[in-house]
């Protein structure tokens, strides 16, 4: 069977369970008038957004399994496809919805934007972090070797590797979730994560896992942004955007090239960075900020970027170190 006829397969699994599965979280939430609550110390244009849906992410991983069950039982599967590394990270990616799904219902239960402790939020993620590396490990042979993209050399750091994968799995799923925070933008800037691993699976590795996650992982997010895009009717809440962390975040050590994430999760890792700095300057300059607000995207609307603006720059910004990651990954 050709290998694009079952990426478009799965691609339309995908995007018509998550279709489904949105239509039916949108529909429980209006009847049950459950909704988002907006942060006081957020932008105060955001609180017309309260009451707006969410955990519309509980789509994503239904999606996923659903099309990976299609592929394994419906179109039997194949001999030359090694699901077992991609598995793994979905198994991952799973974890952190779950986490993200706890915290969503507390916040709803409770009433208000917040939802698990953060260092109960962190102890679970770094229990999915440590077991993601074992799996990850006895799966494909982790390597502790640093690839510098675009340049002849590596780094042997040893066991300091899994000190940095797991600072890294962490980061960077919290670094998704932070994107998260306006109508579409988490969504569209990993669509191109998605062309992404389809590209690599069938032009860099010849390794069609690959291709079949990102035929996956693409139809999910274009169906969710056509609930999800401005104005938005429904939000992933944590349990999509850690969802979408783990898949990230476990792509880059799954595929032995940790540092290529930095490529093609560059926006996660500015909006990151730009929570940190702030945090850190506020505290050394006693109340001084460095940015109107934090996170990134949030200093742009002060400066009167819209949020169409915001989103369609940053998804720009994304595919162009994502096209920068698997030039690196050719050459």
């Amino acid at each position: 069977m050709s290998s694009l006829y079952v990426f478009a397969i799965i691609f339309l699994s995908s995007f018509l369970i998550t279709f489904v599965s949105v239509k039916i979280v949108l529909r429980v939430s209006l009847k049950q008038r459950i909704g988002q609550k907006i942060l006081e110390d957020g932008p105060t244009w955001h609180k017309e957004k309260e009451g707006t849906p969410t955990m519309g992410g509980i789509a994503f991983p239904i999606a996923i399994f659903s099309a990976f069950f299609v592929f394994v039982v419906f179109l039997g599967g194949s001999e030359d496809v090694s699901i077992t590394p991609i598995f793994c990270v979905i198994l991952f990616a799973l974890f952190n919805s779950l986490i993200g799904f706890l915290d969503d219902y507390l916040k709803i239960k409770n009433s208000r934007n917040k939802g698990l402790t953060a260092p109960a939020k962190f102890a679970l993620q770094s229990i999915a972090a440590v077991a993601f590396l074992v799996l990850i490990q006895k799966a494909v042979g982790l390597s502790t070797v640093l690839k510098i993209p675009f340049v002849n050399f590596t780094l042997d750091i040893g066991i300091l590797y899994y000190l940095f994968a797991y600072l890294l799995l962490c980061g960077f799923v919290n670094a998704v979730n932070l994107t998260d925070g306006l109508d579409g933008l988490a969504a569209s800037s990993t669509l191109p994560v998605a062309i992404l691993l389809s590209f690599v699976g069938l032009f860099v590795f010849e390794e069609l896992s690959y291709t079949y996650l990102g035929g996956a992982l693409f139809g999910l997010l274009v169906a969710f942004l056509l609930f999800n895009r401005h104005p938005a009717k429904i939000f992933m809440g944590d349990t999509g955007s850690l969802f979408l962390g783990g898949i990230v975040a476990g792509i880059s050590l799954s595929l032995n090239n940790a540092l290529l994430v930095i490529l093609f999760g560059f926006v996660y890792l500015c909006e990151a960075l730009s929570v940190i700095i702030q945090v850190a300057y506020f505290k050394i300059t006693n109340g001084k900020r460095i940015f109107k607000m934090a996170p990134l995207h949030h200093h742009l609307e002060k400066c009167g970027w819209s949020e169409r603006k915001i989103v369609t720059v940053f998804t720009l910004v994304n595919s162009f170190t994502c096209i920068l990651a698997l030039i690196g990954m050719i050459i």
